[in-house]
């Protein structure tokens, strides 16, 4: 009967260990992490707050019942070194690609954000898009301005680099991030 208690509270602890890993799912059916930025989606205030942090704004764009964006939260985000490098370098603002919520584009436009991504050209999710460190000074639309954008499921060894390779300002280089990435691999190896 000891073992059998034992063997319950381990199943029961491992259980609710997994479970705090998982990302809650919203409203909206869109999975949500605490540490996500609630913003009022103005995006050049979004960078100026994320500059004056020491980080860099990323926008992302997911939907109700995406199996990619469910995959990057509760495999990809859910990993502990991933998870630490992505909140310590970046605030993260979550749209909803069919979502209705007020967005201010660079270029003064006011949207949705079902109008955004039609405007943006966003069709796809997880969609990411990586946003510089100053506000433009022309008038330029998010899509214009973002230094990379990173869609689509990824493993987590290149989803890492990719926010690395962005942090190091590798888009300015000769080095494009494939050949970052190879290097990381193979560095790691």
């Amino acid at each position: 009967m000891k073992k059998i208690t034992i063997l319950f509270l381990v199943a029961a602890l491992t259980l609710l260990i997994n479970h705090s890993a998982v990302a809650e799912v919203g409203e909206d059916g869109l999975h949500k992490q605490d540490w996500f930025s609630l913003t009022f989606k103005d995006v050049a205030e979004d960078i100026q707050e994320a500059t004056d942090e020491g980080k860099r704004l990323v926008l992302i764009f997911e939907q109700r019942g995406c199996i990619f964006c469910e995959a990057m939260h509760e495999f990809v985000l859910a990993d502990p070194e991933i998870n630490q490098y992505v909140r310590e370098n970046y605030n993260v603002v979550q749209f909803n690609l069919f979502g209705d919520e007020e967005v201010t584009d660079l270029d003064g436009d006011v949207l949705t954000e079902k109008t955004a991504a039609e405007k943006w050209g966003i069709a796809y999710t997880p969609f990411i898009l990586f946003m510089p460190e100053t506000i433009p000074e022309d008038d330029s639309d998010v899509v214009k301005a973002a230094v990379a954008a990173l869609y689509g499921s990824m493993e987590k060894q290149e989803f890492l680099h990719q926010f690395e390779w962005i942090k190091q300002k590798g888009y300015e280089s000769d080095e494009k991030f494939k050949n970052y990435h190879e290097r990381r691999l193979t560095a790691t190896q």
